[in-house]
């Protein structure tokens, strides 16, 4: 018997969703900052045994769109509602549990299986802990919950286990030496923005979008061509920084993540472009594959 199913990772920004992918795959796929928004695209990550095959996907943390490319960023975690095998719902013992309340109604009425998983617990006392574990017992009745830290790696293989329980029968989706859905350019795109995410405050970040336009990969060495786009030209010369000094730091960093997943030598070039309010440019959204 095989069994294979999508595990659909959501919840609120900044509750470790990312994290947890991660270390369920065993792989660095999700970037993971500090910020809200980090996830941008649905990102499916597969662990594949001789018997099974698990797909899981993280999805950007739900937030009320205020511009054109969060919108998109929603459609992702909308979708993620209707195709799922089972869902793990990522809280933590920060967070307000009353917020985006019409997603856990939407949870109280699946018939897929629901694993609420509260994060972080490390940085709780019991009592705190026992209260949530109340609360998100009574509040999706037909949720099963389980305290983790995914940073700590508590728990997970608890997780795991359930998760193979709860998984229906079924065929490999995908080759199972297959670790993602996304390209190497991709890979390679949101190494570079977690960089710019760590490395830049305010606005920044947000303003900025990550193309690959070249990736060449010779025996020895993968040359790379990254062209970071911003909205303002003054956020071009942010992005810059006193003669280059901010870029180069970037792309150090980026270099030396891309050369640890890859496994092979790195050489990237860096490029800053301006696209006028490109986060509300239907064209640009899909040139950039926002759908």
């Amino acid at each position: 018997m095989h069994k294979s199913g999508l595990v659909n990772i959501v919840g609120n920004p900044n509750v470790g969703k990312s994290t947890l992918m991660n270390e369920l795959v065993g792989e660095r796929l999700s970037i993971i900052t500090n910020k809200s928004q980090t996830t941008r695209h649905r990102i499916l990550g597969i662990v594949s045994g001789d018997d099974f095959q698990i797909v899981y996907s993280d999805t950007p943390g739900i937030i009320k769109p205020h511009y054109k490319l969060q919108e998109r960023m929603m459609n992702g975690v909308v979708s993620s509602f209707e195709d799922a095998d089972v869902f793990l719902y990522v809280t933590d013992v920060i967070e307000t549990q009353d917020k985006n309340l019409e997603y856990i109604e939407k949870l109280q009425k699946t018939k897929v299986p629901v694993l609420i998983l509260i994060n972080k617990i490390d940085l709780a006392d019991p009592n705190t802990i026992n209260d949530l574990y109340d609360y998100w017992i009574k509040s999706v009745p037909n949720a099963e919950v389980h305290l983790i830290s995914a940073l700590h790696k508590k728990n997970l293989s608890t997780i795991f286990d359930r998760i193979f329980e709860l998984l229906p029968e079924g065929p490999a989706w995908f080759p199972k030496d297959q670790l993602t859905d996304k390209t190497e350019r991709f890979i390679v795109s949101e190494i570079v923005r977690e960089k710019i995410l760590k490395n830049y405050q305010k606005e920044i970040p947000y303003a900025c979008e990550v193309v690959v336009e070249e990736f060449k990969e010779e025996p020895k060495i993968i040359r790379i061509k990254v062209v970071i786009v911003v909205e303002r030209p003054t956020q071009k010369g942010i992005i810059i920084g006193h003669k280059g000094s901010a870029l180069k730091r970037v792309a150090t960093h980026s270099r030396e993540d891309m050369e640890a997943f890859f496994g092979k030598k790195v050489f990237v070039e860096f490029f800053v472009k301006v696209k006028k309010d490109w986060r509300d440019n239907d064209y640009n959204l899909r040139d950039f594959g926002y759908v």
